[in-house]
């Protein structure tokens, strides 16, 4: 199957409704269900964990879900971790359906895997995403080591689209706050900035997997119902000052050709070289964004998972 039909058969299978830039009266029930619930028994690859444990930590207004994932590399605890965010606009997402992402990215990486359930909008607006994100962290730099098995200060913050704009903000914020830092960060086609959705360069048809700039437009009323809390650093790391970014750790940075977050993706990454922070980079020209889910469908997005996760590895030593 080439990659083109994987994408026609993956949209046919999980359509998205047409979206009107203000509607904001969508079933958000239906398409939370929907979004990417992609079977993944048929994967000939999928790799075996030493352990995937259920979990709940304390969020910034009562108790979040988590999931914890063991890799039969991870060695005797404590040892390095990564704590990640899902995509979905803010919107949509859960563990489930990041699920083998994880799977994959504690495989590649021999690092415990701590995925975050965060609150979503529009039942949970701006900054509760955000806000759960830096509870998450303060709760593995206090428990981590003997709860989940994850040394504190080798860990690492990850997360695709939204999750990282959540993983990019607490690197920022650490440095404000003069908090624990990250060891490093894997940021995937994230999106780190809410201020401009009109003027992104790609139409719909060539903007990818679930992506428009009418979705973008959704994910943001539903977040940000302040329109003015689009350009606050939490919700647009992109647009830090140099004072925010001189401390934060070491990233790398993945961006795909047919996404409308590619330029913002690079132009982090060239941020963070200027102020003397080291950032790598990957670019899948013929990718879209999301494309580290589809992998049932692509080989290759099953190699970038397992790539992305050796740098990571590389770099909190597991590798």
């Amino acid at each position: 199957m080439t990659f083109d039909d994987a994408l026609r058969s993956l949209k046919d299978r999980f359509p998205m409704p047409e979206l009107k830039p203000l509607d904001l009266k969508l079933p958000i029930d239906r398409m939370r269900r929907e979004f990417l619930r992609i079977d993944y028994s048929s994967e000939p690859d999928a790799p075996e964990l030493a352990e995937i444990r259920p979990m709940t930590l304390p969020g910034a207004a009562g108790l979040i879900r988590a999931r914890l994932y063991v890799p039969l590399g991870a060695g005797i605890p404590p040892g390095p971790g990564i704590v990640f965010f899902h995509g979905g606009g803010f919107v949509l997402g859960d563990l489930d359906s990041h699920d083998m992402l994880c799977r994959r990215l504690a495989d590649g990486s021999r690092c415990r895997v701590l995925a975050i359930d965060y609150r979503l909008a529009p039942e949970h607006c701006f900054p509760c995403a955000h806000d759960d994100a830096l509870a998450a962290w303060a709760w593995v730099q206090e428990k981590g080591a003997e709860i989940t098995g994850i040394d504190p200060a080798r860990c690492a913050v990850a997360g695709d689209s939204a999750g990282g704009n959540l993983a990019a903000y607490l690197c920022q914020q650490m440095v404000r706050a003069k908090g624990p830092i990250p060891a490093f960060q894997l940021l995937l086609y994230p999106l780190l900035q809410f201020a401009d959705i009109r003027t992104k360069k790609m139409t719909p048809q060539e903007s990818g997997f679930f992506i428009s700039a009418n979705l973008f437009e959704f994910f943001r009323r539903h977040y940000l119902p302040e329109l003015a809390s689009a350009m606050d650093p939490r919700m647009s790391p992109l647009f830090a000052p140099p004072e925010d970014l001189k401390g934060v750790p070491p990233a790398h940075v993945i961006v795909c050709g047919w996404d409308p977050l590619h330029d913002e993706g690079l132009a982090y990454a060239a941020k963070l070289n200027a102020v003397g922070v080291k950032a790598t980079e990957r670019e899948y020209t013929s990718m879209v964004h999301g494309f580290l889910n589809l992998t049932p469908f692509l080989p290759a997005a099953r190699t970038a998972v397992r790539e992305a996760g050796e740098v990571v590895g590389r770099a909190l030593g597991a590798l």
